[in-house]
């Protein structure tokens, strides 16, 4: 499992997890790489996660309140909103095209091909999911053209 991140100016850190996703396991990651990542944020940034339980858990909630990390509300199951799942299907897209042989070689692909990735792309990301919120606000949670 991997832990990213991204903004509109680029990546940020890629972490491998080696053990099961649990909500301290989660708050460390954070710790560790949420703040420290190297993207440029301004002023006025808001992080995006989806409504997975062990991320919305009191003892997450409580980290990100007393590091004065704004979340974005987030709609339950709304996968189709979140643009790191287009970002990760391009990021496996090119892992898969190059051949590995064990899960070290697997992980340094993965490295890799995300300190490929173009700011351009990851703007382009983020602006068609400011367009997604925006028609989403405007038909209130009902269909859009996304």
């Amino acid at each position: 499992m991997l832990w990213g991140c991204f903004a509109e100016g680029g990546t940020g850190a890629l972490h491998k997890i080696d053990d099961i996703m649990r909500e301290e396991n989660y708050v460390n990651v954070l710790k560790q790489h949420l703040k420290t990542s190297n993207i440029k944020l301004g002023r006025k940034w808001v992080f995006q996660m989806d409504n997975d339980p062990k991320y919305t858990s009191k003892v997450v909630s409580k980290w990100l309140k007393d590091n004065k990390v704004k979340v974005l509300e987030w709609p339950s199951q709304s996968p189709d909103l979140n643009p790191t799942e287009n970002l990760l299907a391009e990021l496996k897209k090119h892992v898969r095209a190059r051949r590995t042989i064990n899960l070290t070689q697997l992980h340094q692909l993965y490295q890799e091909e995300w300190a490929k990735i173009l700011p351009t792309y990851c703007g382009k990301l983020v602006e068609g999911f400011l367009k997604c919120l925006t028609q989403g606000k405007q038909f209130k949670g009902n269909a859009t053209k996304y």
